[in-house]
């Protein structure tokens, strides 16, 4: 077994470095990359106990470079699946124009601070115009990516130690809603497939992939009158099942119908629930739905809104419904009540409504007061 001989500091520098042989005889000599007593002999007595335990000693840590590190990454989601692998690769890849080839060792706050400055920065585009920087939240979002490189490259002994990566500033969550008689408005201008869709997402509150991923034979139960989520298709990882209310059953009803005369006219097999019904595209699966949302808002007189905010719109309905709060994150798919109260959003008719409620009472209370009174009851 390869003994680990001490530490010791080259004369024309302060760092502390390692030396050992390994089982082959090989000596190596190795940075700990550190001026600090404790910490080199920190990692001395983790190569020590590694050696003990017959674990592989990995040799240089100063030469582990970014690339390693997110192949390491994409494995652990491609094996644990916690990470949607599309997402995380649409944040690697603005961090990989920044970090490939770096050094893991080099890349602390300073590095992470440039990184964000550079994402911050308005760029121009190929045909001059000038594109504003990516916003803070964003920003967030691959920092965390970054984070979760950094602390399995720290687990795997590929790393000395997990630097600090700070998040920026972040705007208030967006609050955003719609209220019923808009999104009526708003459905009415909308191609008949995404009126369905919609309203699944005003009605039970799920995400957009969540709706538009749905497959008419594997989803949607007819004689039930329902719609399920498969486990792990989901953000939370959890499946999901509701009954549907008496209108969508109806309009999903249509839109299946639908879907079977296109495939009968193709003479093909079309998967979807909500596919695209016209056009070059007709019977694919519909991507991105956000120009025509965009596109039906404005016609509707409400621009502005998104997709996203009928999520808040479902859980607001909800509470005024008087759905039991666990009843409701199961039908949205929300894991933590922190998170779902984000979502109960108050608008301003519902504060008038209360003061409204509140004065009612109060003339009540004091009506009924004054009738004691006139009666020779003392008033309390």
């Amino acid at each position: 077994m390869a003994k680990i001989r001490g530490l010791y500091q080259r004369p024309d520098s302060e760092v502390w470095w390692i030396s050992y042989t390994t089982v082959g005889g090989k000596r190596v000599r190795e940075s700990t990359g550190t001026t600090v007593y404790d910490d080199a002999k920190r990692v001395l007595d983790d190569k020590r106990g590694r050696l003990a335990r017959g674990e592989a000693v990995l040799p240089r840590l100063d030469k582990v470079t970014y690339d390693e590190a997110k192949k390491d990454l994409r494995a652990y989601y491609e094996t644990h699946r916690t990470r949607d692998l599309h997402e995380a690769d649409a944040r690697l890849e603005h961090l990989d124009v920044f970090f490939t080839g770096r050094r893991l060792a080099s890349i602390g706050q300073d590095t992470v601070t440039a990184y964000a400055a550079e994402r911050q920065a308005k760029k121009k585009a190929e045909d001059g115009t000038e594109r504003e920087g990516a916003a803070n939240g964003t920003i967030n979002r691959e920092l965390s990516t970054l984070s979760k490189m950094l602390r399995l490259a720290y687990e795997h002994g590929k790393l000395q130690r997990q630097p600090i990566v700070k998040k920026l500033p972040e705007a208030a969550p967006r609050a955003g809603f719609v209220m019923r008689e808009q999104f009526t408005s708003i459905r009415r201008h909308l191609p008949e497939e995404l009126r369905v869709a919609m309203t699944v997402a005003f009605t039970f509150g799920w995400r957009k992939r969540e709706v538009l991923d749905l497959r008419r034979r594997d989803h949607y139960n007819a004689q039930e009158g329902t719609l399920r989520l498969d486990p792990g298709t989901t953000k939370n990882r959890e499946g999901r099942v509701v009954r549907l209310t008496p209108e969508l059953y109806e309009m999903i009803e249509v839109q299946a119908r639908r879907v079977r005369d296109l495939e009968r006219k193709g003479d093909r097999v079309i998967p979807w629930l909500f596919p695209h019904l016209e056009g070059t595209h007709a019977g694919q699966r519909i991507m991105d739905p956000r120009k025509a949302w965009e596109a039906a808002c404005a016609a509707a007189g409400h621009p502005g809104l998104l997709i996203h905010d009928l999520r808040r719109s479902a859980v607001r309905n909800m509470e005024q419904a008087g759905v039991p709060r666990p009843v409701a994150m199961k039908l949205t798919g929300h894991k933590t009540e922190n998170v779902y109260r984000r979502y109960a959003i108050v608008s301003d008719s519902d504060l008038e409504e209360a003061a409204l409620r509140i004065a009612g009472r109060a003339a009540s209370v004091t009506f009924s007061s004054r009738s004691a009174a006139s009666a020779g009851n003392p008033v309390v």
